[in-house]
């Protein structure tokens, strides 16, 4: 397998950056693992020295310089680079060879340290399919054919986000996307080698897997008490890392030590311990379409003319979820306001909320869009709430939320349901729609994207060019898409 971002093919005799005392020797330093700016500084610095050190790769390159890669690596990236040239460099070398030439002044003989080293695989083993390094240049669907190691790396990250290694977990939910994208099971690491976004820590995690049917990391991780603690405490409603943390170095793991525990419980909190059961529940798609009858009653009742989408996971096809997720607004700018308390009132006195929080719009294009840096926290009116669902029939949820009666199995006949309400104004609501629906992972790509290769600014309000220093208006996700010149994706192939 090879990444989908390749360096541009120059034709032979191209892309030289000054005299050379050495013609006949053309050099490549490959950047995967040196990195950028150590790359651009050694190619500066050997051809100081009268190298000649290509910027871009090209069929005249004779030695491919690397550093921290296996040959294996090397090979599957140059694969890519030459499918369909004539020859191939006639040496994959390690870092230590070039700065030996560096320090001599002269290319030094190639000794067999020098030489990176391959395993001989037979063409079966090597499956060549473009994957970029960008998730929304994927199309992921919800079909996943290595569903048992993407879960044993999912685990990783919601470890490491627990106990607040961000960065790490990125990586790990980086990996897993990748392999949710391949298009057939893995058997081997082998073609997996030289693919984006699979450094060693998760390709031993797979092999382990692979080998054995297990990672011993991912057990380990399962039968650690803290895991378990902090996996049972974040599953209150209202209950973040740090406030889990800090019960559990209380000596607090459940949730019954909880209730008796005096600790003092924020309303949130309250409603999350009281609902647990519920809301640790997975949604069902019949049951967000039955909530969506519901508030999309109240707001045209409140508003004529009120628009509602279902976003988040059911958007991209999935039939469950943990939570539902509706986004509000009007073709006409600014009739949107006071929009959310008006509904909010309505399912209240109809009794449907169990609990409910509403945020303000504090969002002010002029003051905070180019100004905040891209993240996945957006300002618009926001209601964060546990609803009253009828565990009838879809039709049954017409019904108002005031019983307390009982099914003829002794289940009572509502369930909790956390649904997110969320107005924009219809100017925002294209980046809204975009930035709701996810997966957070892609969407968190498609900001990145913005960032690094078109010096742009992506929220789920706006897209600024710092460029141009300008906002680029949007109507539709598709003219999102075309702004930042990746093609389309429609939702139910961004589950990255």
């Amino acid at each position: 397998m090879v990444p989908m971002k390749r360096r541009k093919l120059l034709p032979p005799g191209s892309g030289r950056t000054g005299p050379s005392r050495f013609p006949l020797v053309v050099l490549f330093l490959l950047e995967r693992r040196m990195g950028a700016s150590r790359r651009a500084f050694l190619s500066g610095l050997g051809r100081e020295r009268g190298f000649r050190v290509e910027e871009e790769f090209s069929g005249n390159v004779t030695h491919v310089i690397s550093e921290n890669n296996d040959g294996d690596e090397v090979r599957v990236w140059l694969d890519s680079q030459v499918r369909g040239q004539d020859g191939t460099p006639a040496h994959l070398l390690d870092i230590s060879w070039y700065t030996e030439s560096l320090a001599a002044g002269l290319p030094v003989e190639i000794l067999d340290r020098h030489q990176l080293r391959e395993q001989q695989r037979s063409e079966a083993e090597v499956v060549m399919i473009s994957v970029s390094s960008y998730a929304c240049q994927r199309r992921t669907s919800l079909i996943n054919h290595n569903a048992v190691l993407t879960d044993a790396l999912s685990l990783l990250p919601h470890n490491a986000e627990l106990n607040e290694d961000e960065g790490r977990g990125l990586a790990f939910r980086r990996a897993a996307a990748v392999l949710k994208f391949l298009p057939e099971p893995v058997t081997t690491t082998t073609p997996l080698r030289g693919l984006p976004c699979l450094g060693e820590h998760s390709l031993r995690v797979i092999e382990d897997i692979l080998q054995d049917g297990a990672s011993r990391e991912v057990e380990s991780t399962k039968r650690s008490e803290r895991f378990k603690a902090l996996k049972v405490l974040n599953g209150i409603f209202g209950v973040g890392v740090k406030t889990a943390d800090r019960w559990i170095r209380a000596g607090i793991r459940y949730l019954q030590p909880l209730q008796g525990s005096g600790e003092t419980l924020s309303r949130a909190q309250r409603a999350g311990l009281r609902y647990y059961d519920d809301l640790n529940q997975p949604v069902s798609r019949a049951e967000a379409d039955a909530v969506g009858e519901i508030v999309e009653k109240a707001a045209v009742s409140v508003l004529p003319g009120a628009r509602m989408t279902l976003i988040g996971g059911f958007r991209r096809g999935k039939l469950t979820g943990h939570d539902v997720d509706f986004l509000l607004t009007h073709p006409e700018e600014g009739r949107e306001e006071g929009l959310m308390p008006k509904v909010v009132s309505r399912l209240e006195s109809e009794g449907f909320l169990l609990y409910q929080k509403t945020t303000r719009n504090s969002y002010l294009e002029s003051e905070d869009g180019p100004a905040r840096s891209s993240s996945s926290m957006d300002r618009f009116q926001k209601c964060f709430s546990i609803f009253k669902l009828s565990r009838g029939e879809e039709g049954g949820a017409e019904q108002t939320g005031n019983g307390e009666s009982l099914t003829p199995s002794g289940q009572e006949a509502w369930r909790a349901v956390r649904v997110d309400l969320v107005v924009s104004p219809v100017s925002q609501s294209a980046f809204a729609l975009l930035g709701w629906t996810g997966s957070k992972l892609f969407e968190r790509e498609m900001r990145r994207w913005a960032r690094r290769e078109k010096a742009m600014s992506l929220s789920s309000h706006a897209l600024y060019d710092t460029r141009q220093r300008r906002y680029l208006r949007a109507s539709s996700e598709e003219e999102i898409f075309a702004l930042l010149g990746l093609e389309f994706i429609p939702p139910s192939e961004r589950n990255a």
